[in-house]
């Protein structure tokens, strides 16, 4: 008697567990790019409803990797395209090999004086795994494992109606054809 009883707990427990989660999923799935927000690397509220109608290329990034010298493409990219409507977004990570391991005002300089940057970038954030921002989660959900980092300089790109286009291993340069052609359809709707 004992036996059933438990089993009966355990149904009817998963049966009302069940629709909570598919009810968490189904909220995630719903939204765009456009409803997450992170801080500027000086503290400042950056809503990405603020680069509604643009393309946005987000790249986690590291000051201590063997692809940190991509910041230079990143800024020829962004200085190139921002007139079209790209927006190149730097996200610094500590998460690969403890890369970047400075405060945000030391990734500043470093950024500014190294390689010139002035593209918006966030304050250092946590991109893979339960803990990661809600942006990479909800990318990852949105658009599948290649949307989840696998190392520094990882880069997403989110149409202008706030949806993940394409994602690229750290590998692929600012200055691969196949990037720039999907920044060119996405910039062309």
């Amino acid at each position: 008697m004992l036996n059933y009883a438990f089993k009966a707990f355990i149904c009817a427990s998963a049966f009302f567990i069940a629709p909570q989660s598919q009810a968490e999923d189904t909220t995630m799935s719903d939204k765009i790019a456009h409803d997450f927000s992170f801080k500027t690397i000086d503290g400042d509220a950056m809503p990405l409803s603020e680069y509604a109608g643009k393309a946005v290329l987000v790249v986690n990034t590291a000051s201590k990797c063997g692809f940190t010298p991509q910041y230079d493409g990143l800024q020829t990219l962004w200085e190139e395209r921002k007139d079209e409507g790209l927006i190149v977004l730097g996200v610094p990570s500590n998460d690969f090999g403890r890369q970047e391991p400075g405060s945000e005002s030391e990734i500043k300089e470093f950024c500014e004086v190294r390689f010139g940057v002035n593209f918006p970038m966030t304050e250092k954030e946590v991109v893979k795994g339960s803990s990661a921002h809600p942006f990479y989660q909800w990318a990852t959900q949105s658009y599948g494992k290649d949307a989840e980092p696998r190392w520094n300089f990882h880069k997403i790109l989110v149409g202008p109606d706030g949806k993940v286009v394409g994602a690229y291993p750290s590998s692929t340069t600012p200055s691969d054809r196949g990037l720039n052609t999907d920044i060119s359809n996405a910039l062309a709707g």
